[in-house]
This record gives C-alpha cells, sequence and structure tokens, in this order.
C-alpha cells in the first residue's frame, strides 16, 4: 500500500456495485410478472366528483371555497398553544418556524419582518395556508373550526380584530389586512 488511495478505491467499487444491484432488484419487483403487474392503475378513468373534492381546498382572496364552520380567539389561543407554538413559539414571535405576529410597519426598511399582520394581502389566504400545511408534523389535520379559531387568534394577536371576534365564511373575507393594498392586482379578466 503506497499510499491510503489504493485501498479506497476497491471499496468504492464494491460499494457502487452492491448499489446497483439494489437498483436492479427493486426494479424487477416492479417489472411485468412481478408483484405489481396485476394491479390496475385506473388510468383512463374518470374522477368523480367525490374524489376531486378531497383534493380541491383551495380558498380564493374573496372567500370562494371556506367550508361551513366558525371559530373564535379564545378557542384558538388553546390550539396554538397547543400545536402552533412548539415552533412558532409561545406568543408567534418565531422559533424553528417563522415569525406570525408584529412587523407591522416595518415593510419600507432596511430589515423588513414579513409577518401575518404586516405582509399578507388577504386573511383567506391565512385560512388557506394554516389548512393546508399546519401543523407541520400533520398537515391537514386540522378541523374547519379550528383553521377558523387558530385564524382568529392570529389576526387578533396582530390588532386586526378584536378578541371577542368569531370567524366564518361570511366574516373572514371582509376581513382587511394592512398589506391589503401593497400588492400588485392581476389585470387578467376574472381575476383578483
Amino acid at each position: 500500500m503506497r499510499n491510503g488511495r489504493s485501498m479506497r478505491r476497491p471499496v468504492r467499487v464494491a460499494l457502487a456495485a452492491v448499489l446497483s444491484l439494489t437498483a436492479l432488484a427493486s426494479c424487477s419487483s416492479i417489472a411485468p410478472g412481478g408483484q405489481y403487474a396485476e394491479a390496475s392503475h385506473d388510468i383512463g378513468t374518470p374522477v368523480t366528483d367525490q374524489d376531486l373534492a378531497a383534493w380541491n381546498i383551495d380558498v380564493a382572496p374573496d372567500g370562494r371555497g371556506l367550508p361551513a364552520g366558525s371559530g373564535d380567539v379564545a378557542t384558538g389561543a388553546h390550539l396554538f398553544a397547543a400545536k402552533c407554538a412548539a415552533c412558532h413559539g409561545a406568543q408567534g414571535q418565531g422559533g424553528l418556524g417563522d415569525p406570525l405576529i408584529g412587523g407591522q410597519g416595518t415593510l419600507a426598511s432596511a430589515k423588513p419582518k414579513r409577518t401575518v399582520g404586516s405582509y399578507w394581502p388577504y386573511a383567506t389566504t391565512l385560512f388557506d395556508y394554516i389548512r393546508r400545511a399546519m401543523p407541520y408534523n400533520a398537515p391537514e389535520s386540522l378541523s374547519a373550526d379550528e383553521v377558523y379559531a387558530v385564524s382568529a387568534f392570529l389576526l387578533n394577536q396582530n390588532g386586526i380584530v378584536p378578541a371577542n371576534t368569531r370567524l366564518d365564511a361570511a366574516s373572514l373575507p371582509r376581513v382587511v389586512m394592512p398589506n391589503h393594498d401593497g400588492f400588485v392586482v392581476d389585470p387578467r379578466p376574472g381575476r383578483l
């Protein structure tokens, strides 16, 4: 052994061979005649309205797509403490996750703080995002009532709605966010 390189090359070649054989073995399990050969993938089968409804959960800025239900600030505070504070901090100040509260008046500064209360243009976007992506370890696990409640709590903590607020599909789109006019409007017909 002249240097450490002569011993490393055979190890790398052996590792590459093992990885290649593993890849071939996994491909053979899905090849015709393998265990998945008889599985039906329903390619070309029309999607039912029920199938589509499970995926069609987007919420538009004007509130189209908001589900039935409601939630209040007090309930949202308890839910936030239980399901959100571990990442976003006990007061929404940030931690592992982004800060959600504060930042008003900082967008034009050298160090803008982009939070729900300073940056987001629509309250319905808050609902949509929480519903789809939060909590981080269990996205789409919150009920509509829980999402309304957490939204109410965050909007209250940012000084946007009073402490006695109860949000639902009718009231949430009427919440005017501080940065509502801070974005360019989409000029295409039918867009908000």
